[in-house]
């Protein structure tokens, strides 16, 4: 170890230069990097849903209906200019309105007024739009600019185009407020002046490197991107702080080349088994088969792991160019000593443990019983103005998804037979069909080519259902389930059911299934590592319960509350929580054991909570900050959730560790630390 880190500050001036050019490449590069803020299109290509879509494209030239738009004060003749002004706009594939299910040339009151309402209604006319997926972004503004702020959109591709407009301005806006915060921060907890710059500038090059190199997965989602690199800064301050300290440490006793070469390998074991518990941790979200989870926690690993060569190629370089200044701006510590603090723990720590470990079983209960939200359909709430285009919609035409039907053409009896049936269930509004368009007796070749595209393929013909349901809930998933079962029924294992509330239902059904994998793999693989490095049985089981207990505590939080959880940020949580904060209770724990080879058991709680509060805090009150930045500031239901919950599930580990972990490590004392030379008899 010592020949490998002295030819790297050997070469160090090398290194550096090779760090700072693949910072400036992936700089560049961090601007091909496209980003998916559908939720839907992250689902196993295996699902239903995705199966239908799959066959539907490559049958059918149009797409599902993704967008309801909606004009109020309106004349039947105004609707239909307004129609042809938004079959004009580039990217709209198709729009559907009442002239499409019947002739609207006499008065509506002729007609069946339960269609005609599902179309128009007290003066305003609603428009079922097809937007193209590759010119979501930039249809969805054109739309506005021709109904105006005072009409109103909704629907899946609204929510994308939404996304990604308001998602990338927000996230800068968090980035340059969590730099500026976590400088103020290293300004209290370091004692240079310069130190806090030294620090950020191989946080700054290791997050660059980072997000740049997301190139090779040529997509990232939405999470990622906005919660990736400021993840990565959060969960990987430690590494540089912790390498300067023991420099300075090792600086009183040899020269400074010396001293570094030291100082990386006194960190090495620290630092590795720290980083390693937090790749684990994020690699534990590749196995989820919802594909956003690959997607965040390889590049959080990745980040991680880009943090870590950083820390050990690049940093020395840095650290033995700039330590001349920092002894220059050296100021006295802002922060106290902590051992005040030590004290009062020491003194209730067996009390905290009983509370703590009668907490255990509830939470845990507790956190299973949350109500959840598995789609879309809620990112943007009242207050936004897609929620409140979407609360205007369904004030005048309730609640309105369209699902796609596809089944084998050739037999128009069966399919006239199966339309009844569907027609017969309530939540049903109305079919687009041949059938129920044209009727069973006019051949196709009488048929407009327009309708004959939309509904007919070489080997399949497509009914599009209105049905009056939310995109999710569990009135909706009733609902799937009766389409299937009746479309089973006269085309078993033969027919494709695709739609927004189809893909939540498979959406459901798939992350349900992964929460207990990816969970239960984590803690497993974070345990095992735990049990090489510390070379104990016990001290994995603490940790992994402490930091287990807090999240349980953490998502215990919203039941309590009454709130409702999306499904994906309540399971990916769980792996960044124990990721980014087991690193506390394992610097925690190592402090213990060093200092129970010359304290009893009390001394070593007061000295290793003085040792350590400063570096914990320093890590966890940025993260806890990052989070709740990323709650206040985005107005993405699902991001705002996640930062949230991020912080405040910080916030319940640092209490577990700085509170609850010396108790335990108190209790345990005998089974890790020997009497004699290794550890003084308490």
């Amino acid at each position: 170890m010592k020949k490998f880190y002295g030819a790297v500050i050997k070469a160090r001036k090398f290194i550096m230069v090779l760090f700072l050019i693949a910072a400036g490449v992936c700089g560049y590069c961090r601007q091909f990097i496209s980003v998916n803020y559908d939720i839907n299109s992250y689902l196993p290509e295996d699902a239903v849903s995705t199966v239908a879509l799959d066959v539907m494209g490559e049958e059918f030239e149009g797409a599902i209906p993704n967008a309801r738009v909606l004009i109020k004060d309106v004349t039947k003749k105004e609707a239909l200019e307004y129609k042809e002004k938004l079959e004009a706009v580039d990217g709209v594939i198709s729009v559907m309105w009442l002239d499409d299910q019947m002739i609207v040339d006499m008065p509506f009151e002729m007609y069946d007024q339960e269609i005609v309402e599902t179309y128009y209604k007290d003066n305003a006319a609603l428009f079922t739009v097809t937007i193209e997926e590759e010119s979501i972004n930039e249809t969805v503004p054109a739309i506005r600019e021709v109904i105006g702020d005072e009409n109103a959109m909704t629907g899946a591709a609204v929510s994308t185009a939404v996304a990604t407009a308001s998602t990338v301005s927000e996230i800068r806006k968090i980035t340059v407020i969590a730099i500026l915060f976590l400088l103020v921060v290293l300004i209290l907890t370091t004692t240079s002046w310069v130190e806090p710059f030294v620090v950020l500038i191989g946080l700054g090059v290791a997050v660059i490197i980072n997000a740049g190199s997301n190139l090779i997965f040529g997509e990232i989602s939405f999470v990622t991107n906005a919660a990736g690199n400021i993840l990565q800064l959060a969960v990987s301050l430690d590494y540089s702080v912790f390498l300067i300290h023991r420099f300075d440490e090792c600086r009183c006793e040899m020269e400074p080349k010396e001293a570094m070469k030291q100082a990386l390998c006194m960190s090495t074991s620290s630092i590795l088994s720290s980083g390693l518990t937090t790749v684990i941790g994020f690699l534990a979200l590749t196995l989820m088969r919802f594909k956003i989870g690959p997607d965040l926690g390889l590049a959080l690993a990745k980040g991680v792991g880009i943090s870590l060569l950083t820390v050990f190629l690049f940093m020395p370089g840095v650290i033995l160019a700039t330590y001349q200044w920092m002894d220059k701006t050296a100021h006295r510590s802002f922060m106290p000593s902590f051992r005040r603090l030590g004290r009062m723990v020491q003194k209730v720590t067996i009390p905290l443990v009983i509370i703590f470990a009668a907490a255990i079983v509830p939470s845990y209960i507790t956190s299973t019983r949350n109500v959840y939200y598995y789609g879309s359909s809620h990112i943007f709430g009242p207050g936004t103005q897609l929620g409140d285009d979407t609360e205007l919609i369904q004030d005048i035409f309730g609640k309105n998804d369209n699902y796609v039907l596809m089944i084998p053409k050739g037999d128009v009896v069966k399919e006239k037979e199966l339309s009844e049936r569907l027609n017969e269930v309530e939540e049903i509004t109305s079919i687009t069909s041949l059938v129920d368009t044209v009727g069973t007796t006019i051949p196709a070749d009488m048929i407009p080519d327009k309708l004959l595209k939309q509904l007919r393929s070489e080997h399949y013909d497509r009914m599009v259902l209105s049905v009056a349901a939310d995109y999710e809930g569990a009135e909706t998933e009733a609902l799937v389930e009766t389409i299937r079962e009746i479309a089973g029924e006269y085309y078993p294992d033969a027919y494709y059911l695709a739609g927004e509330g189809i893909s939540t239902y498979d959406l459901m059904e798939t992350v349900t299934e992964d929460m207990v994998k990816v969970n239960l793999l984590a803690i497993a693989a974070v345990f095992i590592v735990l049990l090489f490095a510390m070379k104990s049985l016990v001290l994995p089981v603490i940790l992994v319960l402490t930091i287990e207990t807090a999240i349980w505590i953490n998502l215990s939080i919203p039941y309590v509350t009454g709130q409702t959880l999306f499904y994906i940020a309540y399971l990916i949580i769980s792996s960044i929580q124990l990721g980014a904060t087991v690193d506390y209770a394992i610097l925690f724990t190592e402090r213990y054991k060093e200092n129970r080879n010359l304290l009893d058991k009390k001394e070593s709680i007061i000295e290793t909570i003085s040792n350590t509060a400063s570096s914990i805090l320093t890590s966890g009150i940025v993260l806890t900050v990052v989070g709740f930045l990323l709650g206040i500031i985005s107005t993405h239901g699902l991001l705002s959730q996640l930062g949230y919950l991020l912080g405040r599930g910080t916030i319940c580990s640092l209490i577990s560790v700085l509170f609850v972990l010396p108790g335990f490590l108190y209790l345990f004392d005998r089974t890790f630390v020997k009497s004699g030379k290794e550890g003084k008899k308490a």
